[in-house]
């Protein structure tokens, strides 16, 4: 799943992101509020994890820009500011969470896997379509009780397709949610990764589905 993380601290910006990519999430890092603002205007993100004192825009400036033009990307405010005042107005100009400085890394991890699954409508950490079942604290797949064994890349597109089970989502689409700005991936190789997903599936009650033009589709295949 594929993170914006807005932080002008450099050093805890890269550590961050190094943590949150060993946590199978893709992260594109903006250091100023004016340079975050920008992306949001053409990326798609699962999270943005957003500071609020950032040079040239402030944080939740950038917050209330994002609401105003109807994006509704979760927002995690990571924050020194711990002020009643400052998490009351981050939580009203439409932030989801609001976590302050210093902080743990695992509580920051369960924070971030609660607020995507509730984006995608899913309240428990174990996600299930059929056979398959994601559990989200260990980021473990089973296919029929048995661990299913991925690669990065198959990992963050299957929970892609999982947390959108029933949706059909496009190559474009897909690369999107899962593919860093820094990566050089070409959406066609998205087929490569369905077909080696669809491999692992066989012998289940669970496939992806493709829709012609459209794109793909993670459905339960009803015994007839």
């Amino acid at each position: 799943m594929r993170i914006l993380l807005v932080e002008d601290n450099r050093l805890l910006a890269n550590s961050l992101a190094k943590v949150l990519s060993a946590a199978q999430f893709s992260v594109d890092v903006m250091h100023d509020g004016q340079d975050a603002d920008h992306v949001l205007l053409t990326q798609d993100y699962a999270l943005v994890i957003l500071d609020l004192s950032l040079p040239r825009l402030d944080g939740l400036e950038v917050l209330r820009r994002l609401r105003s033009r109807g994006n509704k990307v979760s927002v995690l405010i990571l924050t020194a500011r711990n002020n009643v005042g400052d998490r009351v107005l981050g939580l009203d100009l439409g932030a989801d969470d609001y976590l302050t400085k210093p902080f743990e890394l695992t509580e920051l991890e369960a924070r971030i896997r609660a607020l995507i699954r509730r984006a995608s409508g899913h309240a428990d950490n174990r996600i299930t379509c059929g056979d398959l079942v994601y559990q989200a604290q260990k980021q473990q797949f089973e296919l029929a009780g048995d661990a299913l064994l991925l690669t990065p890349r198959e990992h963050a597109l299957l929970e892609v397709l999982l947390l959108n089970s029933g949706r059909t989502l496009g190559k474009e689409a897909l690369c999107e949610k899962i593919v860093a700005m820094n990566e050089e991936v070409n959406p066609e190789a998205i087929e490569i990764y369905v077909h080696r997903l669809r491999k692992k599936l066989q012998g289940s009650n669970v496939q992806i589905v493709t829709l012609r033009g459209l794109g793909y589709s993670l459905e339960v295949q009803h015994a007839k």
